[in-house]
């Protein structure tokens, strides 16, 4: 199947453009740099927590997800290192590849960011990319969060509205449990970015008994956007 025949992109943005695993280290490291846990340890208690039935809207709800693990990590509790570690997504960057190769993909395809986070935080993540998208929808917009069909749904109304077809999208993504699965069983074509390649286990990530097989799979996004751009060439 060519990359040619699509005329959208949608992509996840957290864990697929924005090293939000790297962003929250850093927090944990920069605030309480004398904490006895591995990088390891800290994404394994973040997973499980934001796991929980009680979890709320993201990222407002890593404050409770703060004080869960400073629970399990003997690590300090107070309001304002809650309340930072919530605020620090503003600081979380893009990887490496992101910025560029958003940039090479905007030249031939619409884009639509796709993210379970707050449109507060979004446009942080907008700004941090380089504003590259021409539609965005966020948690607040779809009043549910992936892995829901009903986030699909919505997103695809927003599309047909522009005279966009389900077969002219590519949905783009790191995590196989909120985004390949559940798109690949829509019935969507999916990329799988797979940002952990030769790392173990889904980091923070929630886990999936079996992984979905995607129509491509690259390490990076730049990947995709050399592929991109040798489809064309052909």
């Amino acid at each position: 199947m060519s990359l040619k025949r699509f005329k959208v992109l949608s992509f996840d943005v957290v864990g697929t453009l924005i090293d939000f695993e790297r962003g929250m280290i850093n927090y944990l490291r920069r605030h309480v740099p004398g904490a006895a846990v591995s990088d390891k340890a800290f994404l394994e208690a973040y997973r499980h927590s934001r796991g929980s039935e009680t979890a709320g809207w993201y990222p407002d709800d890593l404050v409770r997800v703060w004080g869960d693990m400073a629970r399990s990590l003997e690590l300090p509790h107070t309001s304002a290192l809650a309340e930072g570690f919530r605020d620090s997504v503003v600081e979380w960057p893009a990887f490496d590849d992101s910025v560029n190769a958003l940039k090479r993909l905007h030249s031939r395809f619409y884009l639509v960011a796709m993210t379970n986070t707050q449109r507060w935080a979004l446009t942080h993540f907008d700004r941090t990319l380089g504003q590259p998208f021409d539609d965005t929808v966020s948690a607040d917009d779809a009043l549910c969060e992936k892995p829901d069909p009903q986030f699909f749904a919505f997103t695809r109304g927003r599309l047909s509205a522009r005279g966009f077809t389900m077969p002219d999208t590519l949905h783009v993504a790191q995590s196989q449990y909120h985004d390949i699965g559940v798109a690949r069983r829509l019935g969507y074509s999916v990329c799988w970015i797979e940002r952990r390649q030769g790392q173990a286990g889904f980091g923070a990530t929630k886990a999936v008994a079996q992984l979905t097989k995607p129509d491509y799979h690259f390490r990076t996004l730049a990947g995709l956007a050399d592929a991109v751009d040798a489809a064309f060439v052909d």
